[in-house]
């Protein structure tokens, strides 16, 4: 049975979100305070974490930075509608996906489905040769990155759009192909995720960022590494 941590102060939400999720054949731990949080993932050590930003105690982006230091377990990030800026740093803090309020429990279930039926992050059917361009390696095996020679660690879904553009160096992706590929053909959300997730990386595959050379833009269409 997977077992998720569910960190929401609203009881209306959590209680609510909690039977739905259950019904569905999850665990579900639930914690109201944030500091409360971190404690309970250490003890229940969950295959998802639901994490609302706005929390008494500690805030949800300070949770999830102090849980991409410890672990690489899925977030799904709850935020507000209008706090378009929340989003983006909680997913450049590592979350994996957000939902924003007032959500829709079904695609809030959906979501994390898709999320957790991608897990483990290396399938055994692929080739497990680690694949190289432009001086960024990547080894699915052994779950490592070097860019010109040095480690660099990465969180899951980066890990993952990494492997996949130097996989496919020199071929224009479009959005819909890398959404599809990483967060799978029944994800919900619109294209802003694949974007964060672009830029993250570019932070730590790139020399200069504001000026990428490995991962480029194709205008109107996608991405694709450099192949050379």
């Amino acid at each position: 049975m997977p077992k998720l941590l569910l960190v929401e102060d609203e009881r209306s939400i959590a209680e609510g979100l909690a039977i739905t999720l259950e019904a569905e054949g999850f665990q579900v731990a639930w914690v109201k305070d944030g500091l409360e949080a971190v404690p309970t993932w250490e003890r229940v050590r969950p295959d998802l974490v639901v994490l609302d930003l706005m929390l008494p105690g500690m805030s949800g982006t300070e949770i999830c930075r102090a849980l991409r230091s410890r672990s690489e377990v899925p977030i799904i990030m709850l935020t507000a509608r209008d706090a378009e800026v929340d989003r983006v740093v909680g997913l450049e803090l590592g979350a994996d996906d957000y939902v924003t309020k007032p959500f829709s429990t079904r695609e809030l279930v959906a979501r994390i489905k898709a999320i957790l039926r991608r897990a483990p992050l290396v399938d055994p059917a692929i080739d497990d040769a680690p694949v190289e361009a432009s001086g960024v390696r990547v080894d699915r095996a052994r779950h490592e990155v070097q860019v010109d020679g040095s480690g660099v660690e990465l969180p899951p879904k980066e890990f993952e759009l990494l492997a996949y553009l130097i996989e496919n160096a020199g071929r224009v992706l479009t959005r819909g192909q890398l959404i599809d590929e990483i967060w799978g053909s029944d994800y919900v959300g619109d294209t802003k995720t694949l974007d964060v997730h672009v830029r993250r990386l570019r932070t730590r595959v790139e020399q200069d960022p504001k000026a990428p050379s490995r991962i480029q833009t194709v205008r109107g269409v996608g991405y694709r590494f450099a192949d050379r």
